[in-house]
């Protein structure tokens, strides 16, 4: 499912190096990943780090619906506990609640200070609206919204603690 959270995400920054296809198809920054093989090898940190970073599968009825990567530190930013690292819900499982339902389960299994990004970008307003209605939802209003610099550039920053 990466190759098509990256394929995704791919509509919102348009014909930006590093979110277009390298030379062998793959939407890496770099041409020395030549097949999907070589990208997964770069996502397998995920199962290495156990306590420290947690993948998780969303299911729907028994089928792959989607993921969510969460990060602890030392991969957040400091006096964050949790960072949402990535989220995606395939397209077919979309406006359904399943990716609120989802979040709010992660969410509700780890207690702390979290954190997530999301792509500020107008091709981006669906992306924005889901966080805004998912953890005002979750925290009966009580998150933190503001826009900065991060590792990931320019982004639309989400805190909240619970």
């Amino acid at each position: 499912m990466y190759p098509l959270y990256l394929y995704d995400l791919s509509e919102h920054y348009g014909l930006v190096p590093g979110h277009t296809p390298n030379g062998h198809g793959i939407y890496e920054s770099s041409d020395e990943y030549r097949t999907l093989q070589d990208q997964y090898e770069v996502q397998s940190i995920w199962w290495e780090k156990p306590n420290c970073l947690y993948p998780f599968l969303i299911r729907v009825d028994g089928i792959p619906a989607g993921f969510a990567l969460i990060a602890t530190p030392p991969y957040c930013s400091k006096g964050i506990d949790y960072f949402v690292n990535e989220f995606f819900l395939l397209r077919p499982f979309r406006g359904k609640g399943i990716a609120e339902k989802a979040a709010a389960q992660i969410f509700t299994q780890f207690k702390g200070s979290w954190e997530l990004f999301t792509n500020p970008a107008g091709a981006n307003g669906r992306g924005q609206a889901f966080w805004r209605k998912a953890l005002s939802s979750y925290t009966n209003g009580k998150y933190e919204e503001t826009r900065g610099s991060t590792f990931n550039g320019d982004m639309v920053i989400f805190r909240f603690r619970n």
